[in-house]
């Protein structure tokens, strides 16, 4: 069976989506660079290993890449999941766990990259915003993308309404992508996203209704 080690910096609810998404795979750990992620007690409750590799005790973020690195190696992953991991990482670590490597980012990438997403899509006056998972690659939030859940944006929306919706669909999509990678069903072939017949037959972006 497969093995998956999901990193977090915060309270990990899409870790939580994750966990309790029946994959076909074991959780070897869930790795922190915060003691004080609240995600790490709810891994714990669900007799998750967990470690905690503090950005903050190490001189560069080399060192710290290298740390991290040794910690998920140990666990002989398969694949590799981002989940509100709020850490840059360096090329090295990225080249290390090409290929099964995943993040989740709260925007239709290539659109509104980096942070404060909800506020980019909403100053920007877009009539639809969403999320997008993809494999990392050295380019911030540039790696080729598997698949897109997109929401409305509606009148009156403010960072935290849109955020809502948008989180609702991270917590549906990143469980569905997790499962086809652990299920061999998409992987990354000369920089490119390779999906199985069925998935790219029944496509990779879910647009809900627009009343």
């Amino acid at each position: 069976m497969k093995r998956y080690v999901i990193l977090i910096s915060g309270r990990g609810s899409n870790m939580v989506s994750l966990l309790d998404a029946g994959l076909p795979g074991i959780c070897a750990a869930v790795i922190s660079n915060r003691a004080d992620a609240a995600g790490l007690a709810a891994a714990t409750s669900r007799g998750i290993a967990t470690a905690v590799i503090d950005h903050r005790g190490f001189a560069s973020r080399t060192e710290f890449d290298a740390a991290l690195a040794a910690e998920i190696e140990q666990h002989q992953p398969d694949l590799v999941l981002l989940a509100g991991f709020m850490r840059i990482l360096g090329d090295d670590f990225v080249r290390r766990f090409e290929g099964r490597l995943l993040n989740i980012h709260p925007s239709l990438l290539p659109a509104f990259p980096g942070v404060k997403t909800h506020a980019q899509a909403l100053a920007a006056g877009v009539r639809l915003h969403g999320c997008s998972v993809h494999f990392v690659t050295p380019a911030l939030d540039g790696g080729p993308i598997i698949a897109q859940a997109a929401v409305p944006v509606q009148a009156g929306d403010d960072e935290a309404s849109l955020g809502r919706r948008v989180l609702a669909e991270e917590h549906r999509l990143y469980p569905r992508v997790a499962r086809w990678f652990l299920e061999g069903k998409v992987r990354l072939v000369a920089g490119r996203v390779q999906l199985a017949g069925e998935i790219a037959a029944g496509g990779s972006l879910h647009v809900p209704q627009i009343d």
